[in-house]
């Protein structure tokens, strides 16, 4: 299987990567298509597959399309790649809010899986939701799904819509941890740590309590309940957490991102 990439940005080179250190894909079948002169320099000294200019001189040449570019590219994405696209072809896009809808009308192809991947991803740690059009058989599902996993985890749904919310939830998802990290570290600074130190305490504490939920069979308000004792410190932090009503303000967060990614939809 011959694998295109258009788009050589960071989500571009995380695929490529990933796919040929998994063995998924070998080198000699990897392609990346970028428009950018001096990215394209710059992606072949990295020996992830062979960069391309033309989409005349890769694209009739691919099985699999992956379009991992901005939404607000699409609509000379699509001028552009169009009259070299089949309708035996496998396009996988991971362009936030482009729906399956428009890829087929704008490209005249069938067979689409539609992926919402996020940042960790890069380290093989992603969370990727996706779904497909009709024409996408079980086989391709299931070699695509393989493609996508060598990132991390997956969940297929059956509902376009759900996309938006994967969107908002995992693919916005590590910038609210990070903020929330970003604070805590902030307090941890101004109780008296140097950064260093508020680094190691904030980021350790996030990825032990992480570790700990996934290895129990716990939910989180049953940790929580265990580590906030009555009268004690803890109990003190949520008591503030519940009076300015964060838990309403983190989801008041999300459903703005979901409206926005829905937004994107109507615009591209």
């Amino acid at each position: 299987m011959r694998i295109l990439i258009i788009g050589g940005g960071n989500m571009g080179q995380t695929y490529a990567r990933s796919f040929l250190r998994s063995h998924i894909a070998t080198e000699e079948k990897m392609m990346i298509l970028e428009k950018s002169v001096e990215k394209a320099a710059d992606l072949r000294q990295m020996n992830i597959g062979t960069v391309w200019h033309d989409p005349a001189e890769c694209l009739p040449q691919a099985d699999l399309v992956i379009l991992a570019v901005k939404p607000q590219d699409v609509p000379a994405l699509f001028e552009n790649i169009r009259p070299h696209c089949n309708d035996q072809q496998v396009f996988l896009s991971i362009m936030a809010g482009v729906k399956i809808d428009t890829i087929r009308k704008g490209l005249g192809v069938s067979k689409i899986i539609r992926a919402m991947p996020n940042l960790p991803a890069q380290i093989g740690m992603g969370m990727t939701v996706f779904t497909s059009s009709d024409e996408v058989t079980r086989i391709e599902l299931v070699l695509v799904q393989n493609l996508i996993n060598t990132t991390g985890k997956s969940i297929y749904t059956e509902q376009e819509s759900a996309l938006d919310a994967a969107t908002a939830i995992s693919g916005s998802g590590p910038a609210y941890v990070l903020y929330f990290m970003e604070a805590l570290m902030q307090a941890a600074r101004e109780m008296g740590f140097n950064e260093a130190e508020a680094e190691l305490l904030v980021s350790q504490t996030f990825r032990g309590t992480v570790e700990l939920f996934n290895k129990s069979e716990h939910n989180c308000s049953t940790w929580i309940q265990r580590v906030a004792s009555k009268g004690g410190t803890t109990e003190a932090a949520l008591q503030a957490f519940t009076q300015h009503q964060t838990d309403e303000s983190i989801k008041k967060a999300a459903r703005a991102a979901l409206k926005r990614a829905e937004e994107l939809g109507v615009e591209s």
